[in-house]
Order: C-alpha cells, then structure tokens, then sequence
C-alpha cells in the first residue's frame, strides 16, 4: 500500500479559561490514502472545526503531529507551513471567503497567480466554464447569488488540483435545493481531480456520500463505514 496522504497521530487540543484547561480533541489518530474521502461529523462545539484547522496547519496542537504527503507540518515554521499549504491544499468554506474587490475571474486566478503560473487566466476560465459560470467570469460576489459564490470559490480550490481538499460545512448558508446541487459538483470535481476529501459536515446524507466517516464526541473520535462511497 502507498503511504498516505495524511496521517494525523495522537492529537490532542487544550484551550485554556477562566475555569481551567478544556481539552476540545483527546488523542484524534487516523490516516487518508489518495483519493479517499471522509466526512468528520459531530455536534455543534465538538471540535470538528478546529481538527480541521490543524489538518490545514492553520492552528497548533497541543500535542501530536500531522504529515502531509509525508511532511510533518508543525516541524515547519508558520511560512514554511503557509508554502505547504498553497502547495497542497484547497479550502472551501460556509461563507465562500471570496474577496469582494475581485470578480469572479479575479478569485480564481488568485492562487495561481501567486503560485507565478504562466497560465493562470486560461486555467482560471476553464474551471468557472466547468463549474456553470462561463457567463459570469466578470461579476463581483456582490452580485452572485450564494450557490454561485460557492461554485467560484469550488473553482478556486479546485484549480490548482490539490492532493487535498478541506471542506467545512461547503452547504451551510444555502438553502437546501442549491446546496444539493454544490455538493453534487464538488463530489464530481473531486472524482475528477482525483484529490483526497475532508468534510466537515453535519449532514447525514451528505457524510454517508464519502467513503468513511469519522464521528467526534467529547473531543474523542470513532469511526464509522459510509453505506454508499461519493
């Protein structure tokens, strides 16, 4: 078997209040071959959100570690990991974080512009024509509904083909017809970039569509087969 893509051991996440140390992830260990794709479900609060933080080496353990594509991330400092991350990684979030003084276009050659790609608007244009928006390459996200903020911003993570796609909660401020129709393209884009899948959902229809699902509860996680792979 090839290495994976992702191996996540032993991490652990302690905050600290008024009260004392609460510790929101105890010990979260799994690992994702290429391609695979996992749903991380829990309650509001449970901690999915920030486990998918430090999968991204946007936040730090308290302890444990975390190798993508066998690079320990918290071995690197905050530019190395931020280098990694432009690399390897593509996010899509609840509230699209397109940026406003760009159009749509704008937003989706922005990571390969800053990767210095010679093709940047060509790749850009064909992935917004892919994803339903050849027509609005010129719009601001001002003037895009939400389920087409969301299609430019799968645009966008999914035009630089990275080994791993971060989702959290992708559906969350669409209504539920949009919201089906996003995570049908994004499952497609996924087959088809051939990229490994983290989900952050609360959907159970939506996690039984990948491949595993990773239950949290009280900052502990267990792990439950998907009846029916994306």
């Amino acid at each position: 078997m090839s290495k994976p893509i992702i191996e996540v051991q032993r991490i652990t996440k302690d905050v600290k209040d008024s009260t004392g140390t609460l510790t929101i992830l105890h010990e979260i260990s799994f690992s994702l071959q290429a391609q695979e794709s996992v749903a991380i479900v829990g309650a509001s609060g449970s901690g999915k959100s920030t486990l998918l933080s430090i999968l991204a080496g946007l936040d730090t353990p308290t302890t444990g570690s975390v190798k993508l594509a066998g690079t320990e991330l918290f071995d690197l400092d905050e530019d190395a990991r931020a280098a990694v991350r432009s690399a390897q990684v593509g996010f899509v979030f609840q509230s699209f974080q397109l940026l406003g003084n760009l159009n749509a276009l704008e937003n989706v050659m922005l990571p390969l512009e800053l990767q210095g790609h010679p093709e940047a608007k060509r790749l850009a244009t064909e992935m917004l024509k892919r994803v339903g928006l050849g027509e609005r390459l010129k719009h601001y996200p001002r003037v895009l509904s939400g389920g087409e903020q969301q299609r430019v911003a799968l645009a966008r993570a999914f035009v630089m083909r990275p080994a791993l796609l971060l989702a959290d909660e992708p559906t969350g401020s669409l209504d539920f017809a949009t919201g089906a129709q996003v995570m049908e393209l994004m499952f497609e884009l996924n087959r088809e970039a051939g990229t490994t899948l983290v989900l952050v959902t609360h959907d159970v229809g939506i996690a039984q569509r990948c491949q595993r699902q990773l239950h949290i509860e009280a900052g502990r996680m267990t792990e439950a087969l998907a009846a029916q792979p994306a």
